[in-house]
């Protein structure tokens, strides 16, 4: 089984290209850093950074929705591929094709770069305090 499940901020705004030809498919590149458990003797996070590509509808999603620096969670498959370098080594790339992603915050008021999901545009949130039993809930 290939499952990856990667929650980080993103490094850079989404590069959103299309392919060439009658069905055109978006194909969206992103990289996610993505904090370690362990630290660092400085007591700094670990980071890991991972790149990300994202096809069809998905990518598109991501590109309208997403900039540097908001957090995400990606879930798919790791694929690995091998390419000859400017000076002719070999290397081998990894890469997460992304089949599901979730957004983990809200938009501050003013932030730039595409706009709440229309689920999320009109929706008022209640903030619960310590303390409140379920039955005190609005829902």
């Amino acid at each position: 089984m290939n499952r990856v499940i990667l929650m980080g901020n993103l490094t850079r705004d989404p590069e959103v290209r299309y392919t060439s030809g009658e069905n055109q498919l978006a194909v969206v590149r992103f990289g996610v850093a993505v904090n370690r458990k362990v630290q660092k003797q400085s007591g700094a996070a670990e980071v890991d950074f991972i790149n990300c590509v994202a096809l069809g509808k998905t990518g598109e999603a991501i590109g309208k929705f997403f900039t540097k620096g908001r957090k995400i969670l990606v879930s798919g498959r790791i694929q690995t591929g091998s390419y000859e370098d400017s000076k002719g080594q070999k290397r081998t790339s990894f890469d997460i094709i992304v089949e599901e992603f979730e957004f983990c915050e809200r938009r501050a008021d003013g932030e730039s770069g595409g706009s709440d999901p229309p689920a999320l545009q009109n929706e008022k949130f209640y903030d619960i305090q310590d303390g409140e039993d379920e039955e005190d809930l609005p829902f």
